[in-house]
């Protein structure tokens, strides 16, 4: 996987960035590559995780909403995690969280890192919607998301298109993950 790199100019955060989640047609597939993200309105939440309580679900109620919404409407998210053994801190909290995201309707499948060193895929996040408009995650200090840079150049796109599906293929769903990774733990 490429070294990631970090770009600041015209930058789509905010509502601006949910924006792209009511807008698109059909379908949302993210790559994620990250062993950790640091999200304001997931911070409370992690924290509790990290103590051993139960995180709630008060912080994660409005992705969830958005995406029941969008999903609701038929269109279709989709995920690829890249995950380590043992899985960081952090994709431990998005383990615990996964079953509440495919309740919403993410369809999220798990990929572990070497099998995506082997695709060739890119060491960075991105968000691809109706293979038309690649949205790249920008990250500043300590993993803090800063928002996203837009590209709709058709190359770009259908590279960033064949990862997806390169992925995708490969990837395995959530429960056989768990099932998988239970019988060996």
């Amino acid at each position: 996987m490429g070294t990631e790199e970090v770009i600041v100019d015209n930058l789509v955060s905010g509502e601006a960035f949910l924006d792209l989640f009511r807008r698109f047609e059909f379908t949302a597939y993210r790559l994620e590559v990250r062993t950790a993200y640091a999200v304001p309105d997931e911070d409370e939440g992690y924290a509790r995780f990290l103590a051993g309580q139960d995180p709630g679900l008060d912080w994660f109620e409005p992705w969830l909403n958005l995406m029941r919404e969008q999903t609701g409407l038929g269109k279709r998210i989709e995920r690829v995690r890249l995950i380590d053994d043992p899985p960081s801190d952090y994709l431990r909290f998005e383990l615990w969280g996964t079953p509440h995201n495919l309740a919403a309707g993410e369809d999220i499948r798990y990929l572990d890192r070497g099998g995506a060193d082997q695709l060739g895929l890119p060491g960075y996040d991105y968000w691809l919607f109706d293979s038309r408009l690649l949205a790249r995650l920008q990250f500043g200090e300590r993993n803090r998301f800063l928002g996203v840079t837009l590209d709709e150049r058709p190359a770009e796109v259908a590279q960033h298109g064949y990862w997806r599906d390169a992925a995708w293929h490969h990837a395995e769903s959530f429960s056989r993950y768990i099932e998988r990774t239970a019988t060996h733990a």
